[in-house]
């Protein structure tokens, strides 16, 4: 079976390819840097290209006029053969107008902004995640002042899947934290603690806004050794991640890469289908 068509495991199918790939890419609502518009050819090949059987998406438009009141999920879905897909808003409405948090009980085809999980491989659960929000404005210290400034943060959600891999069962989550450094440490903190009951493995992904030695030290899940991811056209910092529970053994395959759209590159990471996999079957258990 060729890469890009639905599989579903267990059994699993004949030809199916070694690894479970999966990715993490901050789109920026689709739009490319240089002109900063949204094409949906771009995004569509850029999904295609990632060949992902598992992909998480941050900055995700659902019908807004700035990515042409496409639904940026349903363009990813139908590029990667996903039919198991699932699109968390957490600001509802459109910038600048009606723009407010969401809480879940938006209409369908409402106007929103959030984050995305898709698979390929069949998912049994899901579960979706709203981080802590600032009630006021955060302090953060920019690059060149000496004093720091006040700003307001957006709300920040999360959505995890339970995941039919050939190893067994696999907990994917991704989200997109805060760019206030000390607040972010707190999402992070919060979101593994709801976590904690998921089956494990557990993969956590997604722009974290922090590097990767923090993220491993908040979170207590290595993550998977990469490169930098932003920005994307000369990177000097890793802000998005795929960290892991339990640890990955040395040798997992990682890779960044550039694609025609945002201003981050994309993370994938192919995982071999024997990884965590128990002589006695199915998956590791729960880190303690």
């Amino acid at each position: 079976m060729p890469r890009g068509r639905t599989a579903r495991v267990p059994p699993r199918p004949a030809g199916y390819p070694p690894d479970v790939r999966l990715a993490t890419f901050n789109i920026l609502n689709g739009r490319a840097q240089d002109d900063h518009e949204v094409d949906v050819d771009v995004l569509a090949r850029a999904v295609a290209e990632l060949d992902a059987d598992v992909l998480a998406l941050q900055e995700v438009d659902r019908n807004q006029p700035r990515s042409r009141g496409l639904d940026l999920t349903a363009v990813a879905a139908e590029a990667m053969g996903a039919p198991e897909h699932r699109f968390v808003a957490a600001l509802a409405g459109t910038p600048g107008t009606t723009w407010t948090a969401a809480t879940g009980e938006e209409q369908p085809d409402s106007a929103a902004y959030g984050i995305a999980l898709l698979s390929r491989l069949e998912v049994s659960s899901w579960q979706v995640v709203r981080l802590p929000r600032a009630r006021t404005r955060l302090p953060m210290r920019f690059r060149g002042d000496l004093l720091p400034s006040l700003v307001r943060d957006e709300p920040r959600v999360a959505v995890a899947a339970c995941v039919g891999t050939p190893a067994g069962q696999v907990t994917v989550a991704t989200t997109h934290l805060s760019f206030v450094p000390w607040w972010n440490g707190v999402q992070l903190r919060s979101l593994v603690r709801d976590l904690a009951p998921s089956p494990r493995p557990l993969v956590l992904t997604g722009d974290l806004n922090m590097d990767a030695g923090r993220a491993t030290r908040l979170s207590r899940m290595p993550g998977v050794p990469a490169g930098p991811t932003f920005p994307a056209d000369a990177p000097t910092e890793q802000l998005d991640h795929v960290l892991v529970d339990p640890p990955l053994p040395p040798g997992v395959r990682a890779e960044v890469r550039r694609l025609p759209l945002s201003d981050h590159r994309a993370l994938v990471v192919d995982l071999p289908d024997d990884l965590w996999h128990e002589p006695g079957g199915g998956a590791a258990a729960p880190s303690a």
